[in-house]
């Protein structure tokens, strides 16, 4: 069944881009990319009434699809240009990859699950964003398709994988939380060349567990 974005859904959009300018999301950019997205096509008819709080939600496989502040946190600290090439770990739902498009990115994204991967696949081809999508350990990124402009995990990492931080371009954007399996902190990893990174500690959050080989053990 096609689904519909009503006026009546559009309006939430704009409650809720306004809540998450309260809560400090002040890039426009980004706050365009989540009015645009209608989130409600992410969830089942039953929790069509949760699209548009502020919080995540279950998606099956033990993953959720994340809580539109952290989304908008992680894009905007990410710095998007046109045609950046974006590497995204964890799919999901596929919601982070469609705001990353409406920000003009090249999204590659991979996903563990292949029942989650096979869902994506087809909401975002039936919305008309264009990602590639991969099935694999997003641990690992894809060096094949290496280097990118940004890197974004939207799983909770006990440390910083090094493949990941091995496939930015230099002057490139890894957002990552890193921590135990129930907390962990935003960091904000640049590669100033070949062999130096900075690393920025931010604030707290809570993500599921980024499972893989430089990941938590599944």
């Amino acid at each position: 069944m096609k689904q519909t974005d009503s006026y009546r859904h559009k309006g939430l959009r704009k409650q809720l881009v306004k809540e998450l300018a309260e809560k400090g999301i002040d890039n426009p950019l980004v706050l365009q990319a989540i009015e645009a997205v209608p989130r409600h096509f992410f969830f089942e008819k039953a929790f069509l009434n949760h699209a548009y709080e502020d919080k995540a939600f279950k998606i099956g496989e033990g993953q959720t699809i994340s809580m539109p502040y952290t989304v908008a946190y992680q894009s905007q600290l990410l710095e998007i240009f046109p045609k950046c090439k974006v590497l995204e770990i964890g799919t999901g739902s596929g919601y982070q990859s469609s705001v990353l498009k409406e920000l003009g990115a090249v999204v590659y994204s991979i996903e563990r699950h292949r029942s989650l991967h096979t869902k994506a696949r087809k909401m975002l081809a039936d919305m008309g964003y264009k990602v590639k999508l991969f099935l694999g350990d997003g641990t690992l990124g894809l060096p094949a398709f290496a280097p990118f402009d940004r890197i974004v995990v939207t799983a909770g990492a006990p440390i910083i994988p090094n493949s990941l931080r091995n496939q930015l371009s230099v002057g490139g954007i890894l957002v990552i939380p890193v921590g135990d399996e129930t907390t962990q902190y935003m960091h904000v990893i640049k590669r100033i060349s070949e062999t130096e990174f900075t690393d920025e500690k931010l604030s707290e959050c809570a993500f599921v567990p980024l499972v893989g080989k430089e990941g938590w053990k599944g």
